[in-house]
């Protein structure tokens, strides 16, 4: 790299740390704190209430304070990363990195400690004081031997877990990646002869889990700056290395590494030579973690084992040993049953966890985050991506089961699979609020047809179908196309065996497809040659014909192209009387809660009794959520301030709403602050039929209604659901362009279930 580049990273990293505001964490209350009767709750006199609860029962503050979901980060930087003893206070970067981590991927709060003492003994002291503030203790960047004194001090004396990250979330991953790399070596931990470079903490760990996995000790071979650890050897030993000393005298790495099936570095770079992989046994294992430089360069090992299975602690490089695969989800898992310790049962449990995500099919959401990478079980992915949202609900209530199995869990859970769900639905916005929408899914095999069967989108969500519901998805693409780019995505999935493909290049169904399609239309203009090119070219007109020929339940279109094109066809071909598209309806999931928009593309301009008709809509379909309808008639009148063309509508619409007895509540013309704001609109009119705030918004135009829509997404960090498409029975939905996998998953399942239940 050249000097110009460097500079300009390290520029660039200068200023990540430095603006908008210094450093990477903030505090912020998760309390109201706006008036005096607020700070009289927060503060004096309401505050003494909670801590004497407290006082009276200690596990009370788990129900009072943040201390349940609260870890300390300590360090007093005597080895931080590859810069060494840098000292606690040029250490606090990484800390506040390390809790920044906590925070992203298991929504861990946490305070970083940069303690100014080296005396291990006076430093487990002074963590241990900390116990009353904290739920768990993260042990960072402290030096071996003295790592290993503070952690058995703490565990001694601590009734809450601690947790070396350096030591034990090395050897997690590190077993994790072993674990799958036996699987495609077709070896076992009983056989390995293993070599390993370093003897720090990080090193020692990671022998300790593989003798626990089931290495034998005989077959350990650790090495160090001064040559083998072997019996008799007083040079820069300690009782941790000592335990895997050799019998015999001094010998150097390449004397060793012959035969060796795993080789293990955490040192330094360039310890690991060309030469000593090609005396290692046939498709060795090969773990170069030093970072940032690694013990051998992959492309360098390769060259003389071809067959070689190698990991780094690098991101560029494939299979890379990093430490937030399993720190977050293991003290998630703890944190959430109380444990009172982070034992080896727990341990190998994250370790199992991690292992088997890898060999199951990648996650779109992961596969985005890493785009052109390969990502399916082989050499070049052992262990998942640490963007891999699935990581959570596997991974902690893996943990979480094990610390209650092997005794240490002061708050057992009941519910082991409602809890992963509710971990699920913490990284997967959409995934509590769906559940019920699933669970009717789930009561109903439907056959949904996606038109834009090649995108990668698509071919993630019927992957996901297939292994999340009962539903059978049926794709329209040509089949090369289909296969290519589900192998590319790195999908196990083939047409013909787990779905079914139209193709519309050649397919036998042709001349029936052209033949319904130009019965249909043919009074409308289309002649038979133009329905055979429509059939050969519109997969939006083609899946809408086989849901009319009844060999689809519902389609599923618009992953590219405008709505109200494809709203075009769905409305010719699956259009009747009693059929005919309502509205758009979609579901935004906000961090307070789910709110409904509509008409968001149907409609330009509705009249009023195409806004009855959607607000009846909504109702119905809201309720498929397991929600009760809150709906309100938003307009630029307030209940009838302004006669302006929106309030007119709106009020026209009310009128019809009146006519007949309604399951469900609604109000209106109102502005849409006044929806949402329960106690601003009891001042505006006190006469309100609506109690509380409107879950259900719907707007005069699709211009106000998408507006909203896309704000939510794009500004308040909004989910969306849908659109739905209302009126149509299910028979279609029409997506649009944004749309992810997930959201392609969510709108199957909708579309897996009936609406008339909910009517």
């Amino acid at each position: 790299m050249d000097e110009e580049r460097k500079a300009a990273l390290r520029a660039a990293a200068l200023d990540y740390h430095r603006y908008p505001k210094p450093g990477k964490l903030e505090i912020r209350a998760t309390k109201p704190m706006a008036n005096g009767r607020d700070l009289a709750r927060a503060y004096s006199p309401g505050v003494a209430e909670a801590c004497l609860e407290i006082k009276d029962d200690p596990e009370a503050a788990r129900d009072y304070t943040a201390r349940g979901n609260l870890v300390a980060v300590v360090s007093n930087g005597t080895a931080v990363l590859g810069l060494g003893n840098i000292g606690a206070l040029a250490s606090k970067p990484v800390m506040e990195g390390k809790a920044v981590l906590f925070k992203k991927f298991a929504n861990i709060d946490c305070f970083d400690i940069e303690i100014d003492e080296t005396d291990p003994e006076k430093l487990a002291a002074i963590v241990c004081a900390l116990e009353p503030s904290f739920g768990a203790i993260n042990l960072e960047d402290i030096k071996a031997p003295d790592c290993f004194t503070v952690e058995r001090i703490c565990r001694e004396k601590m009734n809450i877990p601690v947790f070396h990250d350096d030591q034990h979330g090395t050897a997690i991953v590190v077993g994790a990646a072993a674990t799958n790399a036996l699987r495609v070596a077709k070896k076992t931990f009983e056989e390995l002869k293993i070599v390993s470079t370093g003897g720090g903490a990080a090193g020692i760990a990671c022998l300790d889990m593989l003798l626990k996995l089931g290495v034998k000790r005989e077959n350990v071979w650790l090495c160090d700056i001064h040559g083998l650890v072997h019996e008799g050897r007083e040079e820069d030993m300690n009782p941790q290395k000592a335990a895997y000393a050799q019998p015999g005298g001094a010998r150097s790495l390449g004397e060793v590494i012959d035969g060796a099936d795993l080789f293990l570095g955490l040192s330094g770079p360039g310890v690991l030579k060309p030469e000593m992989v090609a005396k290692m046994a046939e498709n060795p294992i090969i773990f170069a973690l030093a970072n940032p430089n690694p013990e051998i360069d992959p492309t360098e090992a390769r060259e003389v084992a071809p067959g070689a299975l190698i990991a780094t602690g690098r991101s560029d490089f494939p299979n890379q040993v990093n430490n937030v695969l399993c720190f977050p989800f293991i003290f998630r898992g703890a944190l959430d049953v109380g444990a009172t310790t982070i034992n080896d049962e727990m341990k190998i449990a994250c370790i199992e966890g991690i292992a088997a995500l890898a060999r199951i099919t990648t996650s779109a959401e992961a596969a985005a985050a890493y785009k052109g990478e390969q990502m399916s079980f082989g050499p070049d992915y052992l262990i998942p991506k640490p963007f891999d949202p699935r990581l959570m609900g596997i991974v902690a209530s893996a943990v979480a089961k094990a610390a209650m199995e092997s005794g240490v869990a002061a708050r057992p859970i009941e519910d082991l699979a409602a809890y992963k769900r509710k971990l699920d639905g913490s990284v997967f916005k959409s995934a509590l609020i769906m559940r019920p929408v699933f669970d009717a899914a789930a009561k109903n095999a439907r056959r949904i047809v996606f038109a834009e069967g090649e995108d990668e989108r698509v071919l993630r969500a019927a992957n996901a179908m297939l292994e999340e519901t009962t539903d059978k998805p049926i794709l329209i693409g040509r089949p090369e196309v289909v296969e290519q780019r589900a192998e590319r995505a790195g999908l196990t999935i083939r047409p013909g065996r787990d779905f079914d493909l139209v193709n519309p290049e050649n397919d036998p169904r042709y001349r029936d497809y052209w033949g319904t399609y130009h019965e249909i239309m043919q009074r409308r203009g289309v002649t038979p040659d133009i329905a055979k090119a429509i059939m050969r070219t519109n997969s939006t007109a083609i899946g809408a014909v086989m849901v009319h020929r009844d060999e689809a339940d519902s389609m599923i279109c618009g992953t590219f192209g405008q709505y109200l094109w494809h709203l075009n066809y769905v409305h010719q071909v699956l259009g009747t009387k009693d059929l005919y598209p309502v509205g758009a309806l979609s579901l935004m999931i906000l961090e307070d809660g789910p709110l409904f928009i509509a008409d968001t593309h149907v409609h330009p301009s509705p009249s009023p009794q195409q806004i009855a008709e959607t607000v009846i809509g909504a109702a119905r379909h809201v309720r498929r959520f397991g929600i009760v309808p809150q709906i309100a008639l938003c307009s630029h009148s307030q209940f009838g301030n302004f006669d302006c063309d929106t309030g007119l509508r709106m009020r026209a619409a009310l009128e019809i709403l009146d006519q007949e007895e309604r399951s469900f509540c609604y109000e209106g013309e109102m502005h849409a602050d006044a929806a949402l704001d329960p106690e601003l609109r009891a001042r505006i009119f006190p006469n309100s039929r609506m109690a509380g705030a409107a879950n259900v918004l719907v707007f005069a135009n699709t211009d106000a209604a998408s507006g909203v829509r896309n704000i939510l997404k794009m500004k308040a960090g909004g989910l969306e659901v849908g659109p739905i498409l209302m009126g149509m029975a299910n028979r279609a939905h029409i997506v649009t362009s944004s749309i992810t996998a997930r959201g392609l998953l969510n709108v199957s399942a909708i579309a897996g279930t009936p609406v008339a239940e909910y009517s």
